[in-house]
């Protein structure tokens, strides 16, 4: 009897201390709300309705610069954006492989910026690609792919290893939010208001090497083959960022590939595509050229909306009532941001709403 005593004593100050521990873990993990709100875009997509037609995967291109919300008010177009700060290929992909355990859509859109990138670059946005991901051997996967040498696979399953340092960081956020954070997206979208011209914009210096790496090739290749396995169509695109510098060897590169393997590729940055979008640069961009703003985004959308109708087998389905559900919430919160966001720039000069704000 005194050893099970003693048995049940050791296995409950055992419970007691993992339940503290994880208590502790939720505590320290940055919350993401007030600050690089990014860090939590991977996490929010598995608080959606999982039925969307057109996914896109990548890195900031993807998801300041294209409005999902006027993809379905103006086509009826069920849209997700799971995009990442420095989303790299690989990221990309194993993200797709996630999205597919959940859903099928028709067809993916891959922003290809990331082939630059052959190898990890950065810890910090590591995770917030990868550790809003639930678990299952993509995110396993992922991990062990976007690691630097610096990195450990473990503080990666248990947090706390990594930000048990934040506790004389912690802020009102971090109590505030401790249970889960409070929807700062639109399926997937970055919403901004302001506007600050693109001026200046710095061209790209000669390189000596404009080849991607075998590693971008491979992964390239791979989310083409998972596309087909599954019967969607992939679409390359480069959106129309004006920085970082996009080569014009690159984009050679990108539409062999394209023509070689029958895949579209929509270069934004192609004058005449650039002109059919309507977009200024005085007027579209909130960041000087590196990203649009909502009045970009949805110029940038309302084109591609009209070519993924005419390219690819997608209805409207605003008429379907879940969907459309859905959507009306979406966007109701979309719009009411816009307008906080400009009565904001009216009144403090910024989106923030905060008088000492840095935007």
């Amino acid at each position: 009897m005194a050893n099970k005593k003693v048995l049940f004593a050791g296995l409950a100050m055992t419970l007691t201390a993992g339940v503290l521990l994880a208590a502790y873990q939720r505590l320290v993990q940055p919350k993401y709300m007030s600050d690089v709100v990014e860090g939590n875009l991977i996490a929010d997509y598995y608080r959606s309705g999982k039925d969307h037609d057109v996914l896109f995967i990548g890195d900031c291109e993807c998801y300041e610069n294209f409005s999902p919300v006027k993809l379905w008010e103006d086509y009826g177009i069920s849209s997700y954006i799971r995009g990442s700060a420095q989303q790299l290929i690989w990221q990309s992909y194993y993200l797709l492989e996630d999205t597919l355990r959940c859903e099928k859509p028709k067809v993916v859109v891959f922003n290809v910026l990331s082939m630059k990138y052959g190898e990890p670059q950065n810890e910090a946005y590591n995770r917030m690609s990868v550790e809003g991901m639930e678990w299952s051997k993509s995110k396993i996967a992922n991990i062990k792919a976007s690691m630097t040498e610096e990195e450990s696979f473990l503080s990666y399953v248990f947090p706390v290893l990594r930000y048990h340092s934040r506790w004389s960081e912690l802020t009102e956020d971090d109590f505030r939010y401790y249970f889960g954070a409070e929807p700062n997206f639109f399926s997937g979208y970055y919403l901004r208001a302001d506007a600050k011209p693109a001026q200046n914009v710095p061209k790209g210096t000669p390189l000596t090497d404009y080849s991607f790496s075998d590693t971008c090739w491979d992964y390239l290749g791979r989310m083409m083959q998972l596309c087909a396995e599954n019967h969607i169509q992939l679409v390359l695109i480069k959106a129309p960022s004006l920085y970082p510098y996009w080569y014009p060897e690159w984009d050679e590169q990108i539409r062999e590939y394209a023509e070689k393997y029958q895949l579209h590729y929509v270069n934004f940055l192609d004058e005449d595509k650039l002109a059919a979008t309507g977009l200024d640069f005085e007027t579209d961009t909130y960041d000087g050229g590196l990203h649009l703003n909502v009045y970009g985004a949805e110029k940038l959308s309302d084109w591609f909306g009209q070519y993924l109708i005419s390219k690819f087998d997608l209805r409207d389905r605003s008429s379907e009532p879940a969907l459309a559900n859905e959507w009306a919430d979406i966007c109701r919160r979309y719009h009411a941001e816009t307008e906080r966001q400009v009565k904001n720039l009216e009144q403090y000069g910024n989106v923030k709403g905060e008088a000492d704000a840095s935007v």
